[in-house]
């Protein structure tokens, strides 16, 4: 018979398949992760700017420069 096919997947290849689809969901989670861990750090860096321009100006005063 033409439908005798329906279940002719091993369970070993059915788990290979899981194992695969979980490690590339593992590194997609990790990728977007460290995405946004820069992202972070550059939406955080006007603010270091902002504090070395202040560090600087207080260095010119006592003349530290």
């Amino acid at each position: 018979m033409v439908g005798d096919e329906r279940g002719a997947l091993e369970v070993e290849d059915l788990l290979k398949i899981v194992l695969v689809l979980v490690i590339v969901y593992l590194v997609v989670n990790i990728v977007f992760d460290v995405i946004e861990g820069t992202l972070s750090l550059l939406f955080g860096l006007p603010n270091l700017i902002g504090l070395l321009i202040v560090v600087l100006i207080v260095a010119w005063f006592l003349d530290y420069l």
